[in-house]
């Protein structure tokens, strides 16, 4: 009997964010802020609309209503 030990399987590699096109992205359209990758406008421009998240580069002028306690 075979034992399984899952620490030993190899795991995928990570890939690429992609955008819809599944055009690698290129370092204007991103930036790491700590653990948070922020897209760029010039990301969502290439993206081609607004995904209603309240982005902080948002060339769309998109906000995200602020919630109570919010500045």
């Amino acid at each position: 009997m075979e034992a399984h030990n899952e620490s030993m399987e190899e795991k995928p590699p990570i890939a690429a964010p992609v955008v819809p096109s599944r055009t690698p992205l290129a370092p204007e359209d991103f930036y790491l802020d700590g653990p948070n990758m922020v897209f760029t406008a010039a990301y969502h421009l290439k993206r081609g609309s607004c995904c209603n998240s309240g982005c902080r580069h948002c060339p769309y002028g998109f906000e995200k209503p602020k919630q109570d306690g919010q500045m």
